[in-house]
């Protein structure tokens, strides 16, 4: 019906959000402004770390140690390397004693050794097998903040030439103070390349300049807001500094998929006619709805991990949660008072029209006929051979896919940092070249009453087995020891992993705790295995939950949530065959450690998971709009992908551009979850979108839109849908619903 031949017909929610335009964007300047206030300094107050389980018994012990022998834990290494002479030369050694000295007096630094005051039986762990360099190590105390602060006073006074020797700053507090700069830098830098390179693409999509210009100023409002969530957060609990990767990329990518969504759909009604106010009613109660939808969508997602108590993890979870609504109030709010005082010149510097200057102008009409016609043209091939899409594009995918049977889990160490970082190089060199597996260790904390002779024979006991290259210890204070337990192989191995169960079965008079990075890997992997099914019930019934709600079917949302699985198998196959193998090492700058963090997958999952479902409500709530109208089903199906694949594929371009933008960091993590999500997005956009779905929906038929009666009427009664049907036709099928017997 034409909006133009009678009164505009708006809703309370249109009304509300359009009655103050220009208030409206002042109070939100203004918000937004407090939101840049209350964010600063965010970053510096975010940790690095967050892959262990709280609750776990390494982590108990971890703590313990810490508590009762501070030296026992070092976080603090200085690489001391002689060069040509000996680190038993004199000269050498003399001054390696002056560097221990200057280091023991540092306010913060507690536990200073080397290998010049170590004991016989430790002293060779601390020497590289060369004899040309050897380990001063030290424990930095404080909270992660106060670690970095302290590391940034010492590091310039000892780093560099001192007489004979040559010292260079690692371990982990290093590492994860370089991380956490590091990760800083990068994104500033792909915010960078991502702004202006989105902002060409939107003005491509859009072909107007103002128009490109609303999805970044509503990305913008939910990335700044969202910095506030996570810095006020920040006074309660830990947060992750990858979070804000995350941040950015979400920020910008749904903004842009939502905005494109709704200013899309209010160009269109101004194409027909409908002046600005009814345009945006008509707009909001379309396009809006499904935005809604959507954004609950990826918001259940992220939420699932909540579920893990491991805190980077939940910062993710955080941080997605806070910029996804914010995004979609962004768009359901502050869009529509902008595009209110717009009107018509939401079109202002449209630049195919000065493209097309000179030539003859192409009607509205004629070009809302010619719209999609490619996409048309692809339904129309697909349905037609739609067994063979549907069988050809699973093949693929799952073959994509295999890569990720070999999965090997690791813990976060200092390879996710460039090769040419200082703590990479430390721990690199110790890796190489210092014997057994420095830093690799296992502590066993021995807790109770104990004499001399139950040490020892608990000693003789783990050093019996078949995994065990030595043991160390005990170290005694009080009621508490400790003893560290190096395995033969490499730190995280599977013989160390299973050395840590071995330990943890083994008898003893006392009480022991098992930590060590064996057993922090083997803690985290436990503590997902635990929560991942509950994890995946509650993504699957939820999702399944709002998408019956859209749609009114029970077979779309089975769809809708098996198909966007299978869209994440190509993810999941190349981080295998890319950063656990080491393809590409080269051309893309990291350094593979053999292997991925556990945290990772589960990560990837609930965010690229909730980026498809995203994808999938719009697709499916044109295809619900269609079907309400016509009730043709293939023609339903065409009609969707015509009006909406070039919209989803090219927000997905855009997306995948921020998130390509996110992958240039040099964290190899970080990097990972960029160019994985983007890889992600793109092969759901372009092969789950435009060939499976509607080869899948062919084949259903209109078995697609079967309901048993309970949940038609469920539906009548709280689904929400993309059609707008008028308020009289509405009231009169309520009507014969009451008049009809049944």
């Amino acid at each position: 019906m034409n909006e133009v031949n009678r009164p505009p017909r708006v809703g309370g929610w249109t009304r509300f959000v359009t009655a103050r335009p220009r208030l409206s964007l002042l109070v939100a300047l203004v918000i937004t402004a407090l939101a840049v206030l209350a964010g600063s300094g965010v970053a510096d107050r975010l940790g690095s770390g967050g892959w262990e389980d709280p609750d776990a018994e390494s982590t108990y012990a971890t703590k313990a140690l810490e508590r009762e022998f501070p030296a026992s834990q070092p976080n603090l290494l200085l690489l001391v390397d002689a060069g040509d002479a000996s680190v038993d030369d004199p000269a050498v050694a003399a001054e390696a004693q002056r560097l221990v000295s200057r280091l023991t007096g540092e306010k913060g630094v507690v536990g200073v050794g080397s290998y010049w005051q170590a004991d016989p039986s430790a002293a060779p762990a601390l020497r590289a097998e060369d004899g040309h360099e050897a380990l001063i190590a030290a424990r930095i105390t404080g909270e992660e903040k106060q670690m970095g602060e302290t590391l940034d006073r010492i590091a310039p006074k000892f780093r560099g030439a001192h007489g004979p020797v040559e010292v260079s700053v690692g371990g982990p507090v290093a590492v994860r103070h370089e991380m956490q700069t590091t990760i800083q830098e990068d994104l500033l830098r792909a915010e960078v390349i991502a702004l202006p390179v989105t902002l060409v693409l939107l003005v491509m999509v859009f072909g107007s300049a103002v128009a490109a210009l609303l999805p970044l100023g509503i990305g913008i409002v939910a990335i700044l807001g969202t910095n506030a969530v996570l810095r006020g957060l920040t006074e309660f609990t830990d947060v992750s500094v990858f979070a804000m990767n995350l941040t950015t990329a979400l920020g910008l990518g749904l903004a842009v998929d939502y905005a494109l969504f709704i200013v899309r759909r209010f160009r269109e009604e101004l194409t027909g006619g409908a002046e600005p106010l009814a345009a945006v009613g008509t707009t909001l109660r379309t396009a809006g709805r499904t935005v809604l939808f959507s954004a609950l969508t990826v918001a259940v997602s992220l939420a699932a991990m909540l579920l893990f108590p491991q805190y980077f993890l939940r910062s993710f979870a955080y941080a997605g949660i806070a910029v996804v609504l914010l995004a979609a109030a962004a768009a359901l709010i502050l869009l529509p008072a902008a595009l209110v005082l717009l009107g018509h010149r939401v079109n202002a510097l449209d630049l195919r029209k000065l493209l097309r200057r000179g030539r003859a102008k192409e009607s509205d009409g004629a070009a809302a006929a010619t719209e999609g016609k490619g996409w048309a043209r692809t339904a129309n091939l697909v349905m037609r051979r739609a067994p063979f899409f549907a069988l050809g594009t699973t093949a693929v995918l799952v073959l994509l896919g295999l890569p990720f049977l070999g999965v090997k889990f690791g813990t976060a160490d200092d390879r996710q940092l460039p090769s040419s970082a200082e703590s990479h190089v430390v721990q690199q060199h110790i890796r190489d070249g210092f014997p057994g597996s420095p830093g690799g260790g296992l502590e066993v904390l021995a807790e109770g009453r104990a004499t001399q002779a139950q040490y020892a024979e608990y000693k003789q006991r783990i050093g019996a087995l078949p995994e065990v290259l030595r043991v160390d210890g005990p170290l005694v204070k009080g009621e508490s020891a400790y003893f560290t337990v190096l395995p033969k192989g490499e730190a995280v191995d599977d013989p160390a992993q299973g050395l840590v169960g071995d330990l943890r079965a083994t008898e003893a008079p006392f009480d022991t705790k098992v930590t060590g990075a064996a057993a922090v890997l083997v803690d985290s992997k436990d503590a997902i295995a635990e929560r991942l099914p509950l994890a995946a019930a509650f993504i699957a019934i939820v999702t399944l939950l709002l998408v019956f709600l859209l749609t009114g079917s029970v077979l779309i949302p089975i769809q809708a949530v098996v198909l966007n699985a299978l869209s994440l198998t190509a993810m999941f196959g190349a981080v295998v065959w890319v950063f656990q193998d080491g393809h590409l090492s080269g051309l893309l700058g990291f350094t593979s450690p053999g292997s991925i963090e556990t945290t990772l997958p589960v990560l990837m999952f609930c965010v690229a998971f909730g980026l498809s479902m995203d994808y999938g409500v719009f697709l499916l709530s044109r295809i619900k709009e269609e079907y309400d109208t016509t009730g043709d089903h293939e023609e339903a199906v065409r009609h969707g992908l015509q009006r909406t694949g070039g919209l989803i594929t090219a927000a997905a371009v855009i997306l995948a551009v921020v998130m390509v933008a996110i992958g240039t960091s040099r964290v190899t993590n970080t990097k990972m979850l960029g160019l994985g999500i983007a890889l992600a997005v793109l092969m759901d956009a372009m092969i789950v979108r435009s060939l499976l779905v509607p080869a899948v929906m062919r084949l259903t038929g209109r078995a697609t839109w079967w309901a048993p009666g309970p949940l038609r009427r469920l539906h009548d009664r709280f689904g929400l849908s993309e059609s707008d049907g008028a308020p009289e036709q509405a009231e009169a099928e309520e009507r014969d619903k009451v008049a009809v017997p049944g």
